[in-house]
C-alpha cells in the first residue's frame, strides 16, 4: 500500500514534465519566430574597459563599468573548464542546449524538497539569458532561454560557447569573466591559478555577490568546497588532490593590490586624453595605452612624497581629531562602521574612531571589526591632546575620529593627514617622456593635479633662468655683482615703494655670480635682471617654455614672482640638462585596440636629433656647472649625501613662506619637488625650499639613481677662462644656435659691455 503511495508523487512529477514538454512545443511554434538575431553572440565584441599600462607594460589604471579580460578557450586551462562544467553543468558536451536529465533531476529535488533547490540552467542557457534576456522569474522568460539555447547550439560549436560565458558571466567586484576575475581576485593570469583558487572562481557565478570572498570569505570557502567535491565526484581531479586545494588558504588580493603602483594622477590625465578622442566608446573598446611612466620612477615618488609631507607635518604638531561622533554606551560594531563611512583611509593611515581614552592608553575600533590599542610611543605626537588642558577642538576623547598608522611589528600609533599639499615630477630631459608624476598626497581626497593645474610662484627656483640670460649678454660666473641694499621708490615701481632682501638679512658686497647662485643672492638676482633688461628676460624666458605674459616685464621677476607650474619647470630645467635643446614633455607612448592593432605612436622631438635648439651649449654647459655648486656648496647641499658628483639643481622658496621648491637634474633625468598650502599660505618660519622640497627630491632620486653611472659634463668648444669660471670666446647677442648675430630677434636692449663680467652692478 505504501509503495503505491510513493508512485504518486513520481507519477505527478512524469506528468507535469509530460505537460511542460507539450507547452514547450507549442510555445516554440509560436515564439521561435520572434527569437532575436544571434549577432552579438556570433560577432562577439564585449565591453572591454580603458587599461593603462607603464613603459614596461604593467597595469597602472584602469576605467569602465565592466572589468574584463578577453581569452580565446585555447587560454583556458583545462581545470577551469572542468569545474566550472563540475559546479554548473556537469553534461554540457552531451547535451543540445538544454538537458532533460538535469531538468528532471531538479524537478524531482524540487518538489520532494530533497537537498537544496536546484535549477537547471545549462551554460547555453546561462550565456542566452546574459546576452539576451532579463533575470525575471517567468514562464515565458523561462521558455525564450531554452529555445535561444537551442538557436545558439545550432549556430555556434560547443568551444565557441564556452568562450563566450568564460569571457562574458559576472563574478562580482565588477569583474566579468574569469580572466578579470583572475587578476582581480589574485593578481594573476588564468595560467598562474592554483586547483583552490579555480574552485574558488567556479563558484561565483551561481551568486557573484552571495560567494564573494572578499564580502563573504566563509560562504565562498563553502562553495569552493563544494566545487571541489563535484571535480572529485565526476572524476577530474583525485581525492589527494581535493584535500590539498581545501586546505590551501584562500589568499584573495586587496584590491588596492590591483595596479602595479599608485598612479592615479597620471591615469585621470590618459583618461581625459582619450575621452577627448574616443568620447564615451574609450571606456568600452578596450585601449591599451602605454604611458612613459616606470613602475619603480612611480613608487619611489609616492613614497617620497608622503614621507616628505608627513615628516613636515608632524614638525608643526598635532592639530587635534577630524571630527567627533556621539556614541552610545553601547555601540554596535555596525554603529562604528557607520560613523566611519565617511573618512577613508589613505593607503597605510587609516580612520579610526575612539571608543575608549585614557593618558596612557587609546583603545579604538577600524572599519571592518578591527579593534586596536594605542600605548607608550604611539601616543607621544598627541600628548598634548590627552591632558585636560587640551582645548576642545584638540581634546581626544570618546567617538573622536582618529588616523593611526602601524609600524612594521604591528604597533599603533596616532598620527594625521597632512592639510599641506605637495607634488613631484620627473622627465627625461633627452625627450621629454615622463618618469613619474605623483601630483598629490591622495589623489581619492584631491583630485587636484598638482603637477599639471597648480600655477604658483617659484620663487628662486626661477634665477637660473635669468642668470642663463644673461650670459647672452655678456656675463660669466666670474661677474662680479654687488650685494647691497636696493630701495626703490613708488615713482620707480609705479605702485609702493619697494625694499627687497636677502633670505637671511645679510649682505656681501661685492660677490661673483657663481657665488651670488650658490648662496641665493636676491640683490645680485635684480641687478642682473636691471642691466640686462627686463624685457629681454620675459622674452628669453619664453625658450624653456614659460608664457611670458605670467611673467610681467618688473624686477620681481628675478624673484620668481611670475607664476608657473611645475610641468614647464621641469621643461625648463630639461634644456639645461640637455645641452640647450627644447623638449616637450609628454606621458603616452602609444595607444592600441584590444587586438593589439596600434592606433597612436608619440613622435618626441629628441635633444641633438630633430629638438630645437633654444640656448647655446655653452651657455647650457656653465648653467649646469653652477648649479652643480649649488648643489656641492649652496642651499642644496643636503643632496649630497647621494654620493653623487653629476647633480644640479636651484632651491626656491616665494614671499612668507607660501611656496617651497627644489628642481634638480643629471644628464638624463630631471625632477622637480614642490610644497604648498592649496589656499596659499606660510608654510612656517624657515620652511624652506631646502627643508621642504629638496628632502623629496632626495629620497625620490636615490632611491631611482641607485646603481646608474654618472655621466661626466664636458665643456663645448667656445669657451675660454677655466672650468668654473669660463665665458663665451665671443661677445654679443647669440643666437638660438650660439653664433653671434646682429639684431637677432629677442636680443635687444643692447648687450653690457665688454668689462660686465668685471663690473659692479
Amino acid at each position: 500500500m505504501s509503495a503505491r503511495w510513493l508512485l504518486y508523487p513520481l507519477l505527478l512529477v512524469v506528468v507535469g514534465i509530460f505537460a511542460k514538454a507539450l507547452l514547450l512545443g507549442f510555445a516554440a511554434a509560436v515564439i521561435w519566430p520572434t527569437l532575436p538575431a544571434l549577432d552579438i553572440v556570433t560577432d562577439y565584441r564585449p565591453k572591454v574597459p580603458l587599461r593603462i599600462y607603464s613603459a614596461e607594460g604593467k597595469l597602472i589604471g584602469e576605467f569602465g563599468e565592466e572589468r574584463r579580460s578577453v581569452v580565446s578557450i585555447k587560454q583556458v586551462p583545462k581545470s577551469l573548464v572542468d569545474a566550472i562544467l563540475a559546479a554548473e553543468d556537469e553534461r554540457y558536451f552531451q547535451h543540445k542546449g538544454v538537458d532533460y536529465m538535469g531538468v528532471a533531476r531538479a524537478a524531482i529535488a524540487n518538489f520532494t524538497h530533497i537537498g537544496p533547490r536546484q535549477g537547471a540552467s545549462t551554460i547555453t542557457m546561462q550565456v542566452a539569458r546574459n546576452f539576451f534576456l532579463t533575470r525575471e522569474k517567468t514562464i515565458t522568460r523561462k521558455v525564450n532561454e531554452m529555445l535561444l539555447a537551442f538557436k545558439i547550439e545550432s549556430s555556434l560549436t560547443k568551444e565557441q560557447i564556452l568562450e563566450l560565458y568564460i569571457n562574458q558571466i559576472y563574478l562580482g567586484q565588477r569583474a566579468y569573466g574569469f580572466a578579470s576575475a583572475a587578476r582581480i581576485y589574485y593578481g594573476k593570469p588564468l595560467e598562474g591559478l592554483s586547483l583552490a583558487e579555480i574552485a574558488m572562481l567556479a563558484g561565483l557565478p551561481k551568486g557573484p555577490s552571495i560567494f564573494n570572498p572578499v564580502a563573504n570569505p566563509a560562504r565562498a570557502k563553502q562553495r569552493q568546497q563544494y566545487v571541489l567535491r563535484r571535480m572529485r565526484e565526476i572524476n577530474v581531479i583525485s581525492t589527494e588532490e581535493q584535500a590539498n586545494a581545501d586546505k590551501q588558504p584562500l589568499a584573495i588580493k586587496n584590491e588596492l593590490n590591483e595596479f602595479a603602483t599608485k598612479a592615479d594622477y597620471i591615469a585621470e590625465m590618459v583618461r581625459q586624453a582619450m575621452y577627448e578622442r574616443y568620447k564615451e566608446n574609450a571606456y568600452a573598446m578596450g585601449l591599451k595605452v602605454y604611458t612613459t611612466i616606470f613602475v619603480t620612477h612611480q613608487t619611489a615618488a609616492n613614497a617620497a612624497l608622503r614621507s616628505g609631507l608627513l615628516a613636515y607635518d608632524r614638525r608643526h604638531g598635532y592639530r587635534g581629531p577630524e571630527a567627533y561622533a556621539e556614541l552610545p554606551a553601547n555601540a554596535t560594531e555596525e554603529t562604528l562602521d557607520f560613523v566611519l563611512t565617511d573618512y577613508l583611509d589613505s593607503e597605510d593611515i587609516y580612520s579610526a574612531v575612539v571608543t575608549e581614552v585614557s593618558r596612557q592608553r587609546i583603545k579604538a575600533y577600524r572599519r571592518n571589526g578591527e579593534h586596536i590599542e594605542i600605548t607608550d610611543a604611539g601616543l607621544k605626537f598627541a600628548a598634548e591632546a590627552l591632558t585636560d588642558k587640551a582645548g576642545p577642538n584638540l581634546r581626544i576623547r570618546r567617538g573622536a575620529i582618529i588616523r593611526v598608522q602601524a609600524d612594521d611589528k604591528k604597533r599603533w600609533a596616532i598620527t594625521q593627514l597632512p592639510a599641506v599639499e605637495s607634488m613631484l615630477l620627473s622627465a627625461d630631459p633627452r625627450d621629454g617622456a615622463i618618469r613619474a608624476l605623483a601630483g598629490g598626497f591622495d589623489f581619492a581626497r584631491s583630485q587636484f593635479n598638482h603637477a599639471t593645474q597648480a600655477l604658483r610662484q617659484p620663487g628662486s627656483s626661477f634665477k637660473p633662468f635669468i642668470y642663463s640670460a644673461s650670459l647672452e649678454k655678456g656675463f660669466g660666473p666670474g661677474s662680479v655683482i654687488d650685494d647691497s641694499p636696493l630701495t626703490f621708490s613708488a615713482a620707480q615701481t609705479g605702485g609702493e615703494a619697494w625694499e627687497p632682501k636677502n633670505y637671511d638679512g645679510t649682505y656681501d658686497g661685492p660677490i661673483s655670480m657663481r657665488q651670488a647662485l650658490v648662496r641665493s643672492k636676491n640683490l645680485v638676482s635684480i641687478r642682473i635682471l636691471q642691466a640686462i633688461g627686463t624685457k629681454y628676460a620675459q622674452d628669453y624666458i619664453t625658450r624653456f617654455g614659460f608664457e611670458a605674459k605670467m611673467h610681467p616685464p618688473y624686477l620681481t621677476m628675478a624673484l620668481g614672482a611670475g607664476n608657473v607650474t611645475p610641468m614647464q619647470m621641469v621643461g625648463g630645467y630639461s634644456v639645461f640638462a640637455n645641452g640647450g635643446f627644447r623638449v616637450k614633455p609628454y606621458f603616452i607612448q602609444r595607444i592600441e585596440d584590444s587586438k593589439g592593432t596600434v592606433l597612436y605612436t608619440e613622435k618626441p622631438v629628441r635633444a641633438k636629433e630633430n629638438a630645437e635648439k633654444v640656448i647655446d651649449e655653452r651657455n647650457a654647459y656653465i648653467m649646469t656647472n653652477m648649479m652643480r655648486d649649488v648643489v656641492r656648496f649652496g642651499t642644496a647641499a643636503s643632496a649630497m649625501k647621494l654620493g653623487r658628483g653629476d647633480l644640479a639643481g636651484k632651491t626656491g622658496t616665494t614671499n612668507d613662506f607660501l611656496d617651497a621648491w627644489f628642481g634638480g637634474y643629471n644628464a638624463e633625468l630631471v625632477a622637480v619637488a614642490w610644497v604648498g598650502y592649496d589656499q596659499p599660505k606660510t608654510l612656517g618660519r624657515n620652511e624652506t625650499g631646502g627643508s621642504v622640497a629638496l628632502p623629496i627630491w632626495i629620497s625620490y632620486m636615490g632611491a631611482v639613481l641607485k646603481g646608474v653611472a654618472e655621466v661626466p659634463l664636458d665643456a663645448p668648444p667656445g669657451l675660454v677662462g677655466s672650468g668654473t669660471d669660463a665665458v663665451y670666446q665671443e661677445n654679443g647677442p647669440r643666437g638660438e644656435g650660439g653664433t653671434p648675430t646682429e639684431g637677432a630677434p629677442g636680443s635687444t636692449p643692447a648687450p653690457a659691455p665688454d668689462s660686465a663680467r668685471n663690473q659692479l652692478f
